[in-house]
């Protein structure tokens, strides 16, 4: 019998304490790393829907606490357990009187962590189990108005099969002239999508997985960076080879556009010619 493992998300700013803890939480659950940022954090919790939320309180001075209000109101029942002393924890003491928002007070071990996330989960299944039952107890509903509504009407349209022989290209550019020019010079040769931020691509990664991502650099809100981090930490997706597009053409940012290791890397506008060269030359080594 395979065990499906529970889903953690774990919003933290990187640091030694942090990957020590990130180290034991992947031994017993799938964890996705997330930055602390409100618009990725939304992103996420809509993209893998985890099972519990994990805070790293750590080294941040000053957090945007709407994360938490944001939550509340769209997950009341995703349980939150944050991670800090008695210090970094004060800051949000109003939160923690409500039952989904727990601290587990610094210092405090890897294991400790574990037993305390495997304890709330067993009583949030439990308590999933009661209402489950409780709701096929209860009275049958009211038959629907789409009951008698033929059910080909009622099923989405079925998406055109793309050819099997084409490799997917997935284009990821906040710009969306950007894009269709992009598509326009690959489309006879792959399928292309689009996708106009990192998580949207992350979102559209779980849906198809791609030959290969063209991701732009300088990107607001999530740059190029943080989402080739969030795809690296995803076993599925970590060896997707990844071309680098760039509009700045300094030492400092090639620098670090090669520091992350990506297949390549193009400066914008970029030429046809250049990249389709580009993007058969990683398909042949990746």
């Amino acid at each position: 019998m395979v065990t499906t493992l529970k889903k953690i998300l774990f919003i933290a700013k990187v640091n030694q304490i942090v990957k020590e803890i990130h180290e034991i939480l992947n031994q017993h659950y799938r964890v996705q790393l997330c930055n602390y940022n409100a618009d990725i954090v939304m992103g996420m919790m809509e993209l893998i829907e985890p099972d519990l939320v994990l805070i790293s309180l750590i080294g941040f001075s000053d957090l945007d606490t709407s994360v938490y209000s944001s939550m509340h109101l769209q997950y009341p029942d995703t349980p939150v357990f944050t991670i800090g002393d008695e210090s970094e924890a004060r800051h949000f003491a109003r939160y923690y009187v409500m039952d989904q928002f727990e601290n587990l007070t610094r210092p405090i071990s890897g294991m400790d962590i574990v037993n305390a996330i495997d304890n709330r989960l067993k009583n949030k299944d439990s308590a999933d189990n009661i209402h489950l039952l409780n709701d096929e107890s209860s009275t049958p509903a009211t038959p629907s108005i789409f009951d008698n509504f033929p059910l080909d009407e009622l099923e989405p349209k079925e998406e055109k099969e793309p050819e099997k022989d084409r490799k997917n290209i997935l284009v990821v550019d906040d710009n969306a002239g950007t894009l269709r020019s992009i598509k326009s010079m690959l489309e006879n040769d792959y399928d292309v999508s689009v996708a106009p931020s990192g998580i949207k691509a992350m979102t559209m990664l779980g849906r198809r997985r791609p030959d290969l991502i063209i991701l732009d650099y300088d990107m607001p809100v999530v740059d190029g960076r943080q989402t080739l981090e969030m795809i690296r930490s995803e076993e599925d997706f970590a060896d997707i080879p990844v071309l680098f597009l760039t509009g700045v053409n300094n030492r400092e940012q090639i620098q670090a556009v090669l520091s992350l290791n990506p297949a390549g890397y193009l400066l914008k506008p970029p030429n046809q010619t250049k990249l389709l060269d580009a993007i058969g030359k990683a398909l042949r080594i990746y």
